[in-house]
């Protein structure tokens, strides 16, 4: 089969993780005789320093022609530090979503029986967790009108949805739940909101084309508990952009690093997998970022983009043989016990596979 990948590596770690997934989809590629095309591209404060634009059209371009986009991680300090700044990385991410309408984030959680014991909760609460959220990602608060009044004294943002917004995500929230367990959580502020009035008002709607799944609602502060308590009775959750950009990060730390949790936007141009880390700039160079979310970011490509689900099964295998036997990086390892090397796990998942 013909791969065409676009590679968009960004930020900080973001070339560091991106060379291992590539490492391990060529040698995916070669196990199962496929071959990949890698087309790569500037985004992030790299586009802004080479180009100007945090998201050039000729990336968008790139993009565009191919399969699946591959990305890394945007954001660099010297943005963050300056409020002045009119160009930021983070506008090229909100661009390259609006662009390519990448509106439904999916966002696994799920654990490793190795690793339970690397959470910050109990190994009660967390055992068995295996939870996906759809968080919309074009809409809301994020790309509603904003502002500052009175010599800048004042400053608003204002959360906007429309109906059809909500259901194109919530049907995928709907068939993704008919594939799974037949349970979705909706989580709004109903009770306040009016957007969420809306949010909650379309799902019950579309509750009668789906009678075989059992529909809950809740308030997004009811859900943050929840996830700390007992986040294994979730299984599917849909969420508007910002209750979901802030629960996901939250449900990341369940299973002991942020630098294990994959994810996909999918949309109406293409799809893109990325993992949800940052740049983390501090650790840029230094050969100690986490590359297994992205190596399992590259798994749910080869699932959801190509339909290669042995391709993508293996890939989950070799890293939970890594885990296992300890070839890890540093977040991982306990008692200042040194880690593994980004690139030595990334050899051993390609020894692993190659055999």
């Amino acid at each position: 089969m013909n791969l065409k990948i676009a590679l968009l590596a960004g930020d900080g770690i973001g070339p560091e993780v991106i060379d291992q997934a590539v490492k391990v989809s060529n040698a995916i590629a070669k196990k199962f005789n496929h071959r990949i095309k890698w087309s790569s591209a500037l985004t992030g404060a790299a586009a802004i320093d080479a180009l100007g634009d945090p998201y050039p059209e000729k990336t968008h371009e790139v993009c565009l022609a191919a399969d699946a986009v591959l990305f890394g991680a945007i954001g660099h300090p010297r943005f963050d530090n300056d409020p002045s700044a009119k160009v930021r990385p983070e506008q090229g991410l909100l661009k390259m979503r609006q662009k390519l309408g990448l509106f439904a984030n999916i966002r696994p959680t799920f654990t490793f029986p190795s690793l339970l014991d690397k959470s910050p909760l109990k190994q009660v609460r967390i055992k068995g967790t295996d939870l996906v959220f759809l968080r919309e990602l074009t809409g809301g608060i994020y790309f509603g009108e904003r502002g500052r009044l009175d010599n800048g004294n004042t400053a608003f943002d204002t959360c906007k949805y429309t109906r059809e917004e909500i259901k194109r995500l919530a049907k995928k929230g709907f068939e993704l739940a008919m594939t799974r367990s037949k349970k979705l959580c909706c989580v709004d502020k109903a009770n306040v909101l009016e957007s969420s009035r809306l949010w909650r008002e379309t799902v019950q709607i579309m509750e009668k084309e789906y009678p075989e799944v059992e529909v809950s609602y809740e308030f997004v502060d009811a859900v943050a508990m929840r996830l700390v308590q007992w986040p294994n009775t979730y299984d599917v959750l849909i969420t508007e952009n910002l209750f979901g950009d802030i629960l996901t990060d939250e449900a990341s730390v369940i299973s002991g690093s942020m630098g294990l949790m994959p994810s996909a936007s999918v949309g109406t141009e293409n799809a893109l997998y990325e993992p949800i880390h940052g740049s983390f700039p501090q650790a840029t160079g230094l050969g100690i970022a986490n590359p297994l979310a992205t190596v399992l970011s590259a798994a749910m490509m080869f699932e959801m983009s190509f339909g290669l689900t042995e391709e993508g099964a293996l890939i989950r295998k070799v890293v939970d043989q890594s885990l296992a036997a300890g070839i890890v990086t540093e977040d991982l390892k306990e008692n200042g016990e040194k880690g593994n090397s980004t690139s030595e796990v990334g050899d051993y998942l390609v020894s692993m596979i190659l055999g």
